[in-house]
């Protein structure tokens, strides 16, 4: 079986997810408009119940589950100032007949919140387009298109065979996964195989980054432009410190890559700003590797600091900035401790997906992408990796036009029939 086309019931409901305003809370602001993700997880439980599928739970968790040291600080801080920062963003898990031993179960996880920016949704030439298109409405669409003909030729689906669906919230806007993925995983809702359906080519990815947010900030005295010795330079601090992290910090480990993200000091010309901010994104593939980032990026910023009061001590107009430059910064942690999904040897799950289903493995010299697949990482008996069609760049994802084509999502539901197929055969005997 080379595709799975689309019937016009499941093109109409993609096209209905992607007119769903989804963003996160994360994403629009907290007094923006609230996502309408239950309204999606409904429209998407409806036609999987025409499979049989049925809803084991929906909503959001209770909030003690933002109560870790490994919560981004925007979560916590978005949490305890908007009373339904939860209740707006539930997740849900649909499953195939009943509860089955975790070694007969393949769970798929697909997130429907997505960044900002909607676009009207269309089909035009075989192409979706529309926010969430490939990331991740498409791919969770041609996962049900996959289960229709798989539960049409696989008797034992949904009896010797379980099937999990996960559709969280809480994947975008830096929330990464901590009260959509990780509470369900937490409660137990995954399988033997565990497949996030994020764009990869439809190559198997068993391996997902994690990543740090750290924030350097500037807290100086303001000063005018008549005078700019007279205050803290904040502008020139920080962009000399984010120059001197950018170096050192850059391939500093192997499997780490440092985005030197926003500068914000001021928008005006005639005044020296006393505070600002730099932030950086410190990604890692390794959880000790991360902890070793995060200890060289506060080593790095006290050399940084001493690099630039050596330097400009003597320079007129930053003396003072100069001189107190490490009084007036401050390092903070936004977002630290995630793990990171590290490729752990599984020959059965290795052998069963690249040799008898024949699908395609990322090269391990190519990059790794952060996603909620995250929070499985070291399950016991749990194989997990990323799966799914099209591609973060060529399909515009998080961008203008982002878009899918209907043929690689078809495609792409092909390999999952296969895969449940052989699956099937491989934890219960021949079908």
């Amino acid at each position: 079986m080379r595709s799975v086309p689309f019937l016009p019931a499941e093109r109409d409901l993609l096209l209905h997810l992607l007119e769903l305003r989804t963003e996160g809370l994360l994403e629009v602001g907290l007094d923006g408009p609230r996502p309408q993700l239950a309204e999606a997880q409904r429209a998407y439980a409806e036609a999987a119940a025409d499979l049989g599928f049925a809803v084991l739970h929906h909503g959001s968790p209770d909030p003690s589950v933002l109560d870790r040291a490994d919560v981004p600080r925007t979560v916590r801080e978005a949490m305890a100032d908007t009373p339904d920062f939860l209740e707006s963003q539930p997740s849900m898990v649909l499953r195939l007949g009943p509860e089955l031993p975790r070694e007969h179960t393949v769970m798929f996880n697909a997130h429907l919140d997505t960044v900002s920016g909607w676009e009207p949704p269309r089909y035009v030439d075989g192409r979706f387009h529309g926010r969430g298109a490939i990331d991740d409405k498409g791919p969770a669409v041609a996962l049900l298109a996959a289960l229709r003909v798989a539960v049409d030729r696989l008797p034992g689906l949904g009896r010797t065979t379980g099937v999990l669906i996960q559709l969280v919230a809480g994947e975008e806007g830096g929330a990464m996964g901590t009260f959509g993925t990780r509470p369900l995983i937490e409660q137990g809702f995954y399988g033997r195989l565990n497949l996030f359906c994020e764009p990869t080519g439809s190559r198997l990815l068993p391996r997902s980054t994690a990543a740090m947010t750290a924030r350097v900030t500037v807290d100086g005295l303001d000063s005018i432009d008549d005078r700019p010795g007279g205050g803290h330079n904040a502008s020139v601090l920080l962009g000399y410190l984010a120059q001197h992290l950018a170096e050192r910090l850059s391939g500093r480990y192997d499997g780490t890559r440092v985005c030197v993200a926003g500068l914000r000091t001021g928008p005006l010309h005639n005044r020296v700003y006393g505070t600002g901010e730099l932030l950086l994104n410190l990604a890692y593939e390794h959880a000790e590797v991360g902890q070793r980032l995060e200890k060289a990026t506060a080593a790095e910023l006290g050399s940084g600091l001493a690099d630039f009061t050596r330097r400009f001590s003597s320079v007129t107009d930053f003396e003072l900035t100069a001189a107190e430059a490490a009084g007036v910064t401050r390092l903070e942690w936004l977002k630290r401790g995630l793990p990171a999904l590290v490729q752990r040897p599984d020959s059965w799950a290795e052998s069963l997906l690249g040799e008898v289903v024949g699908l395609p493995f990322v090269p391990e010299e190519e990059p790794s992408f952060t996603c909620d697949a995250i929070w499985l990482d070291g399950l016991p008996d749990a194989y997990t990796a990323v799966y799914g069609p099209g591609d973060l760049d060529r399909n515009n994802a998080h961008a203008q036009d982002e878009f899918a084509d209907a043929s690689e999502l078809e495609v792409f539901a092909a390999s999952v029939v296969t895969l449940l197929t052989h699956f099937t055969r491989a934890t219960n005997g021949p079908i």
